[in-house]
């Protein structure tokens, strides 16, 4: 938070300071407390207000050359999203707040895994904290994020009896079970997403958001990788981060122009769409293919630059199963919902791109 002690701008002011900035920072202290203090509305209100205060008494002392103005308006904004973003699990009772945190933790690390199978084991754990988190306002975006991602779970699933693992050797451990070929998941998530209809939000924004995928030159379906991200929910927020339809993760945001403060433009469809399809079309630049374009969206381009090196492979088939487990149910979800949705397959996106 920045308050006056962590601030060292302010520190080096201490003893030349006037009797007006005095009293300014005792009104950050004080506002502070309440923030801390308040329900979750009063929280917002308050600290949207005490934003404006902050800009308006940064001008008044850049004036008098005490402190920078972007000096203040920097220490501002970190105030404000240290505070703006309440811990929403507090929503809970304290036996599901334990519940839902036992599960996020174990839900990354099967997620960022190397095996597909052993998100199986997380299935019945999800299904039990849903509804926990679509109980309460505050976690309501949580519960918009975890709902898009119950199939992976049951998805895993369904490929365990195809996948069984191999027998152990005498004295040693039984080996993981091999990870499903890009061919086995691409055909069960054809058949997994073929009956869905559109979810609910995708009507009214589809059309409007492929005309801003198209102007930023790239195909326009892959639009619905938000229904693979967020079931067109702007509200959903994975706990590593990222948010809105898209599921910008806040320096992806940054670089691609949108703003996270005093309004978090991920939340705005047609922002948040622009500045995913210009994250897109770099990372098509970069590998020259869409699928491995969108597993980078997924688990980073680093990532997928290192796996290709390793493997020394040039295609997403030749690392897809060395890839983090959730891209590994990620590309091929997506691959599935454009080919349901528009009836296109991914090795003609490029011909979209005119």
């Amino acid at each position: 938070m920045a308050n006056d002690e962590g601030n060292p701008n302010v520190h080096s002011q201490s003893h030349c300071d006037s009797p007006r900035v005095n009293d300014f920072r005792r009104l950050r202290f004080r506002a502070s407390f309440v923030i801390r203090h308040s329900p979750f509305v009063i929280r917002t209100i308050f600290t949207t207000i005490l934003g404006v205060l902050l800009v308006a008494g940064g001008a008044a002392r850049a004036q008098t050359n005490e402190l920078d103005l972007s000096d203040m308006l920097d220490a501002a904004q970190q105030f404000a999203q240290e505070n703006l973003d309440p811990d929403v699990l507090k929503a809970l009772q304290s036996v599901d707040r334990d519940k839902v945190e036992d599960f996020l933790s174990h839900f990354q690390d099967y997620l960022q895994g190397d095996y597909v199978l052993d998100v199986a084991q997380l299935q019945d754990a999800a299904k039990a904290i849903l509804p926990l988190l679509e109980a309460h306002e505050e976690t309501q975006p949580y519960a918009a994020w975890l709902r898009e991602r119950l199939d992976y779970f049951e998805v895993a699933d369904e490929l365990k009896p195809a996948h069984a693992p191999p027998k152990p050797e005498p004295g040693k451990p039984r080996p993981p079970p091999p990870n499903p070929s890009f061919k086995a998941e691409r055909e069960i998530w054809i058949k997994r997403v073929s009956p869905r209809v559109w979810p609910k939000g995708a009507a009214e924004n589809v059309p409007r958001l492929k005309a801003v995928f198209a102007g930023e030159h790239v195909p326009p379906e892959l639009v619905w990788l938000a229904e693979v991200e967020s079931g067109f929910d702007a509200r959903a927020r994975s706990p590593a981060g990222a948010l809105g339809m898209f599921q910008l993760m806040p320096a992806t945001a940054k670089q691609f122009g949108l703003s996270l403060w005093p309004r978090d433009q991920r939340r705005q469809p047609d922002l948040a769409a622009r500045a995913a399809a210009k994250q897109l079309r770099v990372l098509h630049e970069q590998f020259g293919d869409w699928r491995l374009a969108l597993a980078a969206y997924n688990c980073g381009a680093g990532t997928v630059q290192k796996i290709l090196k390793r493997h020394q492979a040039k295609s997403y088939e030749a690392i897809s199963t060395h890839l983090p487990a959730e891209t590994q149910m990620y590309v091929p979800k997506v691959e599935a919902t454009i080919l349901h949705r528009e009836g296109l397959e991914m090795e003609k996106l490029k011909a979209a791109l005119g």
